[in-house]
């Protein structure tokens, strides 16, 4: 049988022809993602590509980026959902409606070039990961209050949930709170002295009514799971317009705590240092880093010498406590470490 060259190109094309494009107009977009929100053809897992978040995939799909919260109950290999890397594999559904699919992890080695931040950071973003952390004393971790429950008596919540609030102190309707967990107490590792809580911002609260007692509360934002018993503070709103200032006196402090715990930090992250309002440091002020230099051996006199301290970067004040800040490291020239100087510049 013989076929025209015509016939011949239209049945090799075939072959060739891709795959149906799962478009996301095509998806269910309702606030919960289970097996049954998702389509039969869509593929998965998502392979994670630069720039994507978890909000952004959840609005891609789903048409409803607060979803965010239920693909990562899915998906908890994933430590910190603002952490996300190309290469990570994002599943949607369970593999049951309602349930968590199983997933055995096995060591995989990505070679991949280095990728450098490029242009401005944007202040506002960097802001708005703050609203996540905080220092305070020893003497506020009990809070103005806590979460009792909510309506539906689930032990997690996310946006848009109401739950019941016990509070210390008096509240009206349009009042908001932080919600938050403390983690660790904050060492100055050259004095030994504790100069604040860590605590982990998990989301806000506004309160809407009270009775009895008891006030009734909505869930405004999650940056992750809020459960019950965890603390309230009042809400606290960053200042996003910074502008760089010196330092009023001259300051001594160190770097005590970079963020996620990290032990080493570089240029745009964010650290703990151990100087705050006590020190007159308010935000947008200016300082160096500095490490110690080493300590040698003088092979002509026989005697041990320290080299001098040698600047390795400087940092900017986003939000100054009492006795300790958080701020963004602007520019460094080698890795910065817990213990680290931090001084005011020109000393």
């Amino acid at each position: 049988m013989k076929f025209s060259p015509i016939v011949l190109i239209i049945a090799i094309f075939g072959l060739f022809a891709a795959p149906p494009v799962v478009h996301a107009d095509e998806l269910d977009t309702k606030g919960v993602v289970s097996a049954n929100d998702v389509k039969p053809n869509l593929p998965q897992p998502y392979i994670v590509k630069k720039g994507d978040t978890l909000w952004d995939i959840a609005n891609y799909f789903f048409k409803d980026p607060w979803t965010w919260l239920k693909i990562w109950e899915r998906n908890l290999y994933i430590t910190n959902p603002d952490l996300i890397y190309p290469g990570n594999k994002i599943w949607f559904d369970g593999g049951r409606a309602g349930g968590l699919r199983v997933v055995k992890l096995k060591p995989e080695v990505v070679f991949k070039p280095v990728e450098r931040l490029e242009g401005p950071v944007d202040a506002s973003i960097i802001m708005t990961a703050l609203m996540r952390q905080d220092f305070i004393q020893p003497d506020q971790i009990e809070g103005v209050g806590h979460i009792l429950d909510s309506q539906d008596e689930r032990l997690n919540y996310g946006p848009h949930d109401r739950v019941y609030l016990r509070l210390n102190q008096p509240a009206k309707a349009g009042t908001l709170f932080d919600v938050f967990r403390t983690t660790s107490t904050m060492v100055d590792p050259i004095s030994g002295d504790e100069v604040g809580v860590l605590v982990e911002h998990r989301g806000q609260v506004r309160v809407v009514s009270e009775e009895d007692g008891i006030h009734r509360g909505v869930v405004e934002k999650a940056f992750a799971e809020i459960s019950r018993s965890d603390r309230l503070k009042p809400a606290r709103d960053p200042d996003l317009k910074i502008i760089p200032q010196a330092s009023e006196l001259p300051v001594h402090g160190s770097v005590m705590y970079i963020r996620d715990d990290g032990r080493v930090a570089g240029q745009h992250q964010v650290l703990g240092i151990s100087l705050g309002m006590k020190d007159r440091i308010k935000p947008g002020t200016v300082m160096s880093i500095y490490q110690s230099g080493r300590v040698i051996h003088d092979t002509v006199t026989g005697e041990d010498v320290r080299l001098p301290k040698e600047k390795v970067g400087e940092l900017i004040v986003l939000v100054p406590q009492e006795q300790a800040s958080l701020a963004l490291i602007t520019k460094s020239t080698a890795p910065i470490h817990i213990g680290d100087a931090v001084l005011s510049n020109g000393q």
